[in-house]
């Protein structure tokens, strides 16, 4: 991340820090309840069944927090996969408040009742720990096991990295940072750096809180992850 955008990471950190958590889980084509109507009236184009299916699985970044059944992390993926001819079915198991710990537990469960194995799994957690103090060395373990365990079922990962707040400052930064870019080269993953690059920085693109990106905000994400997945997806494009 650009040092501009420092000043912004450590309003997001101290805001979420304080945000109480909304549990939510669906997918690209069952997507989390929302308010927002019109958006949940668009129709989504068929996906063949046999489709490749990508999974979301994080917090509530991936959970589509606050915003209408197409505006969150899957549904937005899906449709910038589509716009560039790559069909794919895109679930979301985000969950708002979790963990890497709690991401650990359920990744298992996830992984045995999806539909069809995946044929690539997004995989963001992390940022929860940070902001409770949890420590860097649980994390980093926690992601390694979750890791493996994709690797053990041959699952190709993209995984999107997370930076610690600075008003945290610089010790746990330099034990937390690196988590991220050091599993990725381990496990030979995909790798985004930080999953909010281009957001965090723009209070346009970021819901009232300033913790969470808006369908805008999202929408830029989600262009930043598109090549990454299609570089992963089986016969992409």
């Amino acid at each position: 991340m650009r040092t501009a955008g420092w000043r912004s990471l450590s309003i997001y950190g101290c805001a979420i820090a304080l945000c109480q958590p909304l549990a939510a889980c669906g997918s690209a084509e069952n997507p989390s309840a929302s308010t927002n109507d019109k958006v949940a009236a668009k129709a989504s184009p068929a996906i063949p069944a046999n489709a490749p299916l990508v999974i979301a699985f994080g917090d509530s970044l991936y959970a589509g927090y606050q915003l209408g059944p197409k505006e969150g992390l899957a549904p937005q993926l899906q449709a910038a996969l589509a716009a560039d001819g790559v069909v794919a079915r895109v679930q979301n198991a985000g969950v708002s408040g979790d963990t890497t710990a709690a991401g650990r537990q359920r990744l298992t469960y996830v992984l045995d009742n999806a539909k069809t194995k995946p044929a690539l799994v997004v995989l963001g957690l992390g940022g929860n720990d940070m902001l409770r103090g949890i420590g860097p060395d649980q994390t980093r373990s926690n992601l390694d096991a979750m890791l493996a365990e994709l690797q053990k079922r041959e699952i190709p990962v993209l995984l999107t990295g997370m930076m610690a707040a600075p008003n945290l400052g610089s010790d746990y930064a330099k034990k937390f940072n690196p988590i991220y870019p050091e599993l990725a080269s381990k496990y030979e993953a995909s790798f985004y750096p930080f999953i909010l690059d281009n957001v965090v920085t723009d209070k346009s693109l970021m819901l009232g809180d300033n913790m969470h990106p808006n369908a805008k905000g999202v929408t830029i994400v989600a262009a930043g992850l598109a090549p990454l997945v299609e570089q992963a997806l089986p016969n992409a494009g």
